[in-house]
């Protein structure tokens, strides 16, 4: 169905302008609603893939996160639908390829996306009503934002807790710190306007919002005439507008909605911080220190200051080529560069940033003059013409992708658009770049255009912070210590009308969690709206080369793959393969030092790298095989540049530059030690199936807890010159290794280039080389788990597996709606509503044979491992409707056919076939989950779910580790 751009527009909206950005493939209109004055934003194009999304200005003036709370609270019920959690529901009850609701520093989102039309009506049905018609019933706030609660909550002699879902998330997600550094820098850099404050929330600032203050700041903030809405696809914009006018807009008149919206006021000069962040008491504190200089830039919206501030941080950071990414990788100041440095450019003034981690509070001073003799060097010696090409190469590139393989590709160009639409910028310039990038092209020809960036916007800007934040390990007792107190205090002050109403409102909530809401009022798409097996790209193989080619529509680029068996390895040699794929593309080659070569890889694609895949067979997760895959992108006119690259890569890379790979482990430490927090629930499901399948000990040692641990390990090894020197040589001869394998290909492009593209391939790669077909194997594995891993967190996060089936086994379709069905029936309302986590739920993962329970950023912990085995009594005891079954099979279809970008959807099937998961495989599974029955989820769960064969992993702090000794949990020290 081509694009359609109506031409009837609708009478309640006045159409403001159309434009064609034929780069992308589609039509930005742009309409005002006549009476409340809301904008929105249609992008129109050839896509099914259907994207809604509606953000409201939100500007919050303290750290109580009510913005947050609010996004959480307003998706509780509204007056349409007066159930207690329609967003949960309708997650259930839909097709959806995408649904949340998120809160920026600034604005406040609700997007979903659907490829079914009946499914995007319902959910534009309950969306709009949950925003502009929200109940915001007392209990959902104390449920959703923070609540006062006895410890037992049913007995007042019990301690005074805090308990709330948001409260636990931000605990959780300011336990990590990069957020506490991010969070801290802008409080300094912005004084006066929104920025200041923590939009999600500071824990200790939550428990002061009251319910008035979000109900206000509803009132305030949540109005058509302070909304914008924006939406991809191909429904027109005709129809999204009869929509929102019956809807919601009719109802309302234009309301002045008055937000403290202005710039921060300037300062003249540099400022200088030090604070602390809280590390496990008795943790070493060494090189643990972050140093960070952030400066305050112009307007983000203005097209001009955005690229120009582009152009910048790409010129000082966009590989380790770039003048100050090599000053900031090689200097011995700190391990790593700070993951802050870089554009920040959604606020309504960009910040950059750079900065090192791994360093001590004392090399503060060494950090400045570092940065500014760096930035003074790039002044008087200026950057080629040759690198100002490469970044604008990458900017292009960056523009023209369709992505969409992680996150609807609708909803990308959205987000890119929704900064400039709050701050009063033009979007569709954003989003058209080829005429900017033509007039920086023409800018970039004189020699002092850069280095008067550099000096205006960095050397000669007082508004700067450098901040310096070290490890503190009394601070968290501390902390603690002052909230017991407070609420010791608290305690003691309370009535006994008080006490009455704290233990009243617990009943009340736990009663209103446990009440079944009727879900008819709900609309919902049933098993009759499932679609017929989602059609998968056809690939044409070419035997001479061994190449796979798929023609899909991407834009003007192509990718390429080299596809290899992986050889015999040892087991040490398994364990060196995260560094090896890590490492491939930041090495030099053949004559080329690793400073050339990304020079060279900036200048001839999109970028280049290694993974590795292994997979059990689909009848036998002990039967593991894999696969080394070299992958590269670049604009089609780069095509054979791109093959050649690959070539030289895959026979020349070097592994004799001791100093930067040195400096690249570091780095990887620095990035394994920050996912913890963040992927806690992910990391301790992977710790406990370690012992279950050998794909899932493979996760486990080279990218899980076990991984991270061996990189911390590594890291400190590499310190001795012998140590490092044996480590590269290990490299190199694991490299020369892989090289001898067998190869096939792996050519993605539109039709056009795919024969240039083959003979490229063919040209290139004449010259034969020994083949030798991959013999890996991995004996089976099969032991239990009962591990504590103890880290820096003021959350837990908890995971139990079990020992189960391969994809092809009949009991798998059961044990994969299984998860679903007992996350909505039971785990959701026990683990996030009744204990306040941000989330948990369980899942079957054929791939590994293995089924998991897990929380996130849960205040519990022995409490939820109990919740999980009470998951399945209560699969076993009750009676369970056809509705509810219904609902997790919707769910599995809906990850199954959760569509890729054109490139992706290729390298999917690709990659499917090579493991053996053909299409009538895949058939065969989306069949058999269509027809489970609740008989069958009960059979398999008492067949392979039996909570004497579970195991157990927790990822919690130092102040658990009696509780995790009590059950008989073996203590890991991360």
């Amino acid at each position: 169905m081509a694009a359609v751009t109506d031409n009837v527009i609708h009478p309640a909206f006045e159409k403001l302008r159309s434009h064609r950005i034929s780069t992308l493939n589609l039509d930005v209109e742009e309409y005002r609603h006549k009476k409340t004055g809301a904008r929105h934003l249609h992008l129109a194009a050839d896509n099914d893939e259907n994207v809604f999304f509606v953000a409201l200005r939100t500007f919050p003036m303290d750290s109580t996160g009510v913005a947050h709370v609010l996004e959480h609270t307003a998706l509780c019920g509204s007056e349409r639908f007066p159930v207690r959690d329609p967003f949960f529901m309708m997650i259930r009850r839909s097709l959806n390829t995408f649904m949340n609701a998120f809160t920026s520093s600034d604005w406040t989102a609700y997007p979903f996306a659907s490829m079914n039309r009946k499914d995007f009506d319902n959910l534009l049905t309950v969306y709009l009503d949950s925003v502009f018609f929200s109940k915001l019933d007392p209990l959902d706030f104390a449920q959703e934002g923070h609540r006062l609660e006895f410890e037992k909550p049913d007995d007042p002699n019990s301690d005074l807790v805090y308990r709330g879902v948001v409260y636990n998330e931000m605990k959780g997600a300011m336990s990590a710190p990069t957020s506490q550094l991010w969070q801290n820098l802008s409080s300094h850099l912005f004084q006066t306007t929104t920025y200041h404050y923590n939009s999600g929330g500071e824990p200790d600032h939550i428990v002061d919002l009251s319910y008035d203050d979000l109900v206000r700041f509803y009132r305030h903030h949540y109005h058509p005439s302070n909304a914008i809405f924006a939406t991809y696809g191909n429904i027109p914009a005709y129809e999204h507008h009869e929509k929102f006018e019956e809807l919601a807009l009719k109802r309302f008149d234009r309301q002045e909605v008055k937000l403290p919206v202005h710039d921060e006021k300037r300062m003249f000069s540099p400022m200088r911080v030090e604070q602390g962040y809280a590390v496990s008491e008795g943790e070493d504190t060494e090189a643990k220190t972050h140093i960070v200089m952030g400066w305050l830039l112009g307007h983000s919206f203005d097209l001009q200051e955005n690229l120009e501030a582009q152009l910048l941080s790409s010129v000082l950071f966009e590989n380790s080529a770039s003048p100050m990414m090599r000053a900031l990788e090689t200097t011995d100041i700190g391990h790593a560069p700070s993951p802050m440095c870089g554009l920040e450019d959604s606020n309504r003034e960009m910040t950059f940033v750079c900065g090192i981690e791994g360093s001590e509070p004392g090399r503060r001073e060494d950090l400045e003059a570092l940065v500014e003799e760096t930035l003074a060097k790039v002044v008087e010696e200026g950057v080629s013409p040759e690198r100002l090409e490469a970044i604008l190469h990458q900017l292009e590139l960056h523009q023209r992708e369709i992505a969409g393989d992680g996150f609807p590709y609708g909803l990308q160009l959205i987000m890119q658009s929704i900064s400039p639409m709050v701050h009063g910028g033009d979007p569709v310039e954003l989003l058209d770049l080829e005429p900017v990038l033509a007039t920086l092209r023409e800018k970039i020809k004189d020699p002092e255009y850069v280095p008067g960036l550099i000096r205006r916007k960095l050397l000669e800007n007082p508004h700067r912070v450098t901040l310096t934040l070290r490890p503190d390990e009394k601070l968290e007792g501390a902390h603690q210590a002052a909230l017991r107190e407070s609420l010791a205090k608290r305690k003691a002050s309370l009535t006994d009308d008080e006490v009455k109403l704290i233990v009243e409102r617990a009943q009340a909530l736990e009663e209103r969690q446990l009440r079944k809401d009727d879900d008819s009022i709900l609309p919902k798409v049933g098993l009759s709206d499932v679609p017929l097996q989602m059609p998968e790209p056809e690939g044409k193989y070419d035997a001479e080369t061994g190449a796979t080619l798929y023609a899909r529509g991407t834009n003007g680029l192509v990718y390429q793959q080299i596809v290899l068996p992986v050889p015999a390895l040892s087991e040490d040699e398994l364990l060196l393969l995260p560094y090896y794929t890590t490492l491939i593309s930041e090495v030099g080659c053949g004559e080329l030092d690793y400073l050339q070569m990304q020079d060279r890889i900036s200048a001839e694609s999109g970028g280049i790298g290694a993974s590795f895949l292994a997979k059990g067979q689909i009848d036998d997760v002990q039967a593991m095989s894999g696969y080394l895959i070299f992958s590269g992108k670049a604009l089609a006119r780069n095509s054979s540049a791109l093959t050649q690259l690959l070539k030289d890569v895959y026979t020349g890379a070097r592994f004799d530059e001791k100093e930067r790979i040195r400096e690249i482990i570091a780095q990887v430490r620095a990035r394994r030690e920050q996912a913890v927090t963040g992927s806690g629930h992910g990391l301790a499901m992977g710790a406990a199936a370690q012992g279950l399948s050998p794909g899932s000990w493979l996760s486990f040692r080279l990218g899980g807890l076990a991984g991270i641990r061996g990189t911390k390990e590594l890291d400190k090894s590499l310190n001795d010159e012998s140590a490092l020197a044996e480590f590269c040589d290990r490299l190199a001869a694991l490299h020369e290794k892989i090289r001898k394998q067998g190869r096939q290909f792996l050519l993605i492009g539109e039709e056009a280039q795919l024969a240039p593209m083959l003979d490229s391939v063919k040209t290139c790669w004449q010259s034969g080389e020994a083949q030798v077909e991959g013999d890996w194997s991995m004996k089976p594995v099969n032991y239990k788990t009962h591990e504590a891993w103890l880290t820096s967190t003021q959350v837990n996060f908890c995971a139990k597996a079990y020992a189960t089936v391969a994809v092809d086994h009949p009991d798998a379709a059961a044990l994969t709606v299984l998860g679903g069905f007992l996350r909505n029936g039971y785990l959701h309302r026990a683990i996030r509503e009744k204990g306040g986590a941000y989330g948990g739920g369980a899942g079957q993962d054929s791939v590994n044979g293995v089924f998991r329970f897990f929380s996130y950023r849960d205040p519990r912990f022995a409490e939820t491992l109990d919740d999980f085995d009470a998951a399945l009594n209560w699969l076993r005891t009750e009676e369970h409707e056809e509705q509810a079954l219904e609902e997790a099979i919707l769910g599995v279809i809906g990850q199954l056919d959760r569509p890729h970008s054109p490139a992706g959807a290729a390298r999917h099937a690709f990659h499917n076939n090579l493991f053996g998961r053909t299409p009538e495989q895949r058939a065969r599974f989306r069949e058999r989950v269509l027809n489970v029955t609740l008989d069958e989820m009960r059979r398999v769960a008492d067949l392979w779910l039996k909570p004497e064969d579970a195991s157990v992993a927790v990822i919690t702090s130092p102040d658990n580790r009696e509780v995790a000794e009590q059950l008989g949990l073996s203590i890991q020290e991360l």
